[in-house]
């Protein structure tokens, strides 16, 4: 398995939303903190969607409100659809363009689910392979003891929880309404594939290294992609359309 290329942490952040929002990315989540989710199938065969108004409508029954995303603000091309897709990947692979800005997940017949997300900016790019070791649903966020030596103000936003400082799951939560966890072997890389509570950021490299995702999509990746699916994330500089 290839090694992460992390690159250096931000070394400041000019106001709390954007702390929140850039080092959301780089938590340290304890594993007594994860709650592992049960196994489950995931759905392979090519599933050709619902409208965007059925697909990124409210969703009812969660422990927090998700509202419709607003899609006269958002790139269609970045709405979830099942497209052609060939790879040598595995069916249920997870494969992140971070150059494109898509995220597939591999399915039959030589088709894909593509979701499109956003990534890591210039300075906090990574390529390789993982797996998803942890999910979590409306997953607190534990900002990294160095942020909050940085920025103090970040106590003010912050709580003492099950395994410390950290902002509750939840509608203001930065990793939105689902969190996967990737690990290599043994090892918590510190990245995740999440939601996020901003949906216009998606189809930009403005994270700290992780893949969100509209909270709609990353719901429907949650419920297709079980703890131990592989994750691929390709090098910038190279897509597969």
């Amino acid at each position: 398995m290839s090694v992460l290329d992390r690159r250096t942490i931000i070394t400041g952040l000019p106001a709390i939303g954007a702390a929140l929002s850039l080092a959301g990315c780089a938590a340290r989540m304890a594993e007594m903190a994860m709650e592992k989710s049960p196994p489950s199938l995931p759905s392979l065969e090519p599933s050709f969607e619902q409208s965007p108004a059925t697909m990124y409508g409210p969703i009812d029954g969660e422990r927090f409100p998700i509202p419709a995303v607003k899609l006269s603000a958002t790139d269609v091309k970045f709405l979830r659809k099942t497209v052609p897709y060939a790879t040598a990947e595995a069916p249920g692979t997870i494969v992140v363009d971070p150059a494109q800005h898509y995220l597939y997940f591999v399915q039959r017949g030589g088709y894909a689910l593509r979701y499109g997300v956003g990534v890591g900016g210039e300075e906090f790019g990574w390529s390789g392979e993982a797996s998803v070791h942890d999910k979590q649903e409306w997953p607190d966020w534990y900002p990294p003891k160095e942020m909050i030596e940085r920025r103090p103000e970040l106590k003010k936003s912050v709580s003492e929880l099950q395994s410390g400082l950290g902002v509750p799951g939840g509608s203001g939560n930065p990793l939105g309404a689902r969190a996967l966890y990737l690990w290599q072997g043994n090892k918590d890389t510190l990245y995740r594939i999440h939601g996020t509570i901003e949906p216009w950021t998606i189809g930009r490299s403005v994270s700290s290294g992780c893949i969100r995702m509209i909270n709609q999509d990353v719901i429907d990746l949650y419920q297709r992609a079980p703890v131990g699916t592989k994750v691929v994330v390709l090098p910038t500089r190279v897509s597969q359309l």
